[in-house]
């Protein structure tokens, strides 16, 4: 866990107010908010579950579906019980060194997702334009290895926004509109100048997006290149559904994403319960939804996991 630096007002907290104008409604709130989260941690454990039990399934393109299971299991646990908390039983306060420290993890695990999708991008260009030199290319040490580059870019990407905040003095009145910590909501509660983190988050917000965004562009447009020059309409077909999980989960990951990140800094017309509620969705639908698009696109992985959902339904011993 990090280790940040604090001024004497370490033992002060900051209240979290949940969804800011909808707090009567944080019980009926509460409900979609909880199903999302059960169904995402249900589905994303089966996928960890059924690819660790299957020596078959133990692949580079299964390995990712691993990586990317876990990042979507970290980025929800990180603010989701801390959201419940407040909706169920107005636990609204949370010290400032929790509050970072939540920052931290919930940023870099975020970011982590967003490595794990271009790797998964640079998967689906070796599987179409080099698939003779797949199992060289792509094995799964050199997986593992590129999911540890992901995570120390997250890491040294993410560190300074805490620690930015933690030498800022804060206001005495310490209440965040939000469900969680979020860099730019921290931030908006000093009394000091944040021009540098404010700064440094938006600069974070398009390096880290867009250089994914153009390397997941580059994968993509190569790939479009190879189909092109394939005259079979059936190969291209085939190429092209391998590749509707991967693209489905760019829709759900980066529009909604940015959207949010835009609006939260520079939509002061919108209101502010419709920024929350974007943001919170954002990291709610998609891993609800990943498991769901992967296990139907995915004929191995799909056939494994009704195996074993048949095998816990049948009579002991058939």
């Amino acid at each position: 866990m990090a280790n940040f630096s604090f001024s004497p007002s370490d033992s002060s907290i900051f209240i979290l107010t949940g969804i800011p104008g909808l707090e009567d409604d944080h019980i009926w709130i509460s409900i979609p908010f909880s199903a999302f989260y059960i169904v995402g941690l249900l589905g994303n454990f089966t996928v960890l579950f059924v690819v660790g039990k299957e020596q078959t399934l133990h692949k580079p393109m299964y390995l990712l579906l691993c990586m990317l299971a876990l990042s979507d299991i970290t980025t929800s646990t990180s603010f989701v019980p801390k959201a419940l908390c407040i909706f169920w039983f107005n636990l609204k306060s949370i010290t400032v060194k929790s509050c970072l420290t939540q920052m931290f993890f919930f940023h870099a695990f975020s970011t982590m997702h967003s490595a794990v999708l271009v790797t998964m991008a640079f998967d689906r260009y070796v599987a179409i334009c080099k698939p003779l030199r797949y199992a060289t290319i792509l094995t799964n040490a050199r997986i593992a290895k590129l999911g540890l580059v992901g995570l120390t870019r997250a890491v040294l990407f993410i560190l300074p926004m805490p620690l930015l905040l933690s030498r800022q003095p804060f206001c005495a009145n310490r209440i965040i509109p939000h469900t969680y910590c979020d860099h730019i909501a921290v931030a908006k509660v000093s009394c000091g100048d944040i021009t540098a983190s404010r700064v440094y988050g938006l600069l974070m917000a398009f390096v880290i997006i867009g250089f994914d965004l153009t390397l997941i562009g580059l994968s993509y447009g190569l790939i479009i290149r190879t189909l092109l020059r394939i005259s079979s309409k059936e190969a291209n077909q085939k190429a092209l559904k391998t590749c509707t999980a991967h693209i489905c989960a760019l829709l759900m990951a980066y529009p909604l994403g940015l959207l949010s990140s835009l609006s939260h800094r520079f939509g002061q017309g919108i209101t502010p319960h419709i920024h929350i509620i974007l943001s919170n969705l954002n990291y709610l639908i998609p891993p609800m939804l990943n498991p769901i698009i992967y296990g139907v696109k995915t004929k191995d992985l799909r056939d494994k996991v009704v195996k074993y959902i048949c095998r816990m339904y049948s009579p002991r011993g058939t």
